[in-house]
């Protein structure tokens, strides 16, 4: 296997995507992640009465996010530019062959959110249109993120091709609200 640290900073600030009312991770959340994995999740999850209101994990440690948030990016990224960078089943490999670590990984001396951020969706529904107001806690930019990429040495994923799915995360960003700039990092 091959291994590089990675450290991102934020150049943008970043919405926590995590249900701050246990009730709605436990009956949602809970039930989409894989029967294998014993760590009770809910547990970090900060309890606010009020739904519609995201944030990130919490331990005495501080915020943090869970692996598969950064390998999800990665994912997304490898199923945008799969054409670009000509890998076939991109994403497929990055599921089989590429790993992220640790399975906690804190946001750099965050112990609390820097804000919070409100803003309206919009749906169509049967019943017309629908507006609603979303609340998210917010980490600022300069957040200093950092992980460990593992991957498969003799698959088609490189350490150029992860540092190409990377460079999408200028582009993009992480967590809520991406499509209005919000997440967007640079790699130190």
């Amino acid at each position: 296997m091959k291994e590089k640290q990675i450290t991102i900073i934020l150049s943008e600030p970043m919405l926590g995507t995590v249900p701050k009312n246990k009730e709605v991770y436990a009956s949602y959340i809970e039930t989409k992640k894989p029967e294998s994995n014993d760590e009770e999740e809910t547990l970090t999850v900060e309890e606010i009465e009020e739904k519609g209101w995201t944030g990130f994990h919490k331990d005495e440690t501080g915020l943090f996010v869970y692996d598969y948030f950064i390998k999800g990016f990665f994912k997304h990224a490898g199923t945008v530019l799969k054409n670009t960078v000509g890998v076939k089943n991109l994403k497929s490999k990055l599921d089989d062959y590429f790993f992220i670590f640790p399975r906690r990984i804190y946001l750099a001396g965050k112990k609390e959110p820097d804000g919070i951020f409100e803003r309206p969706l919009r749906a169509m529904t049967m019943q017309g249109p629908r507006i609603t107001l979303t609340r998210s806690d917010y980490v600022s930019e300069d957040t200093e993120i950092c992980f460990i990429m593992k991957w498969l040495e003799k698959s088609e994923i490189t350490e150029k091709l992860l540092i190409e799915l990377l460079g999408y995360g200028e582009l993009m960003g992480l967590g809520q609200f991406r499509n209005g700039s919000f997440g967007r990092f640079k790699v130190k």
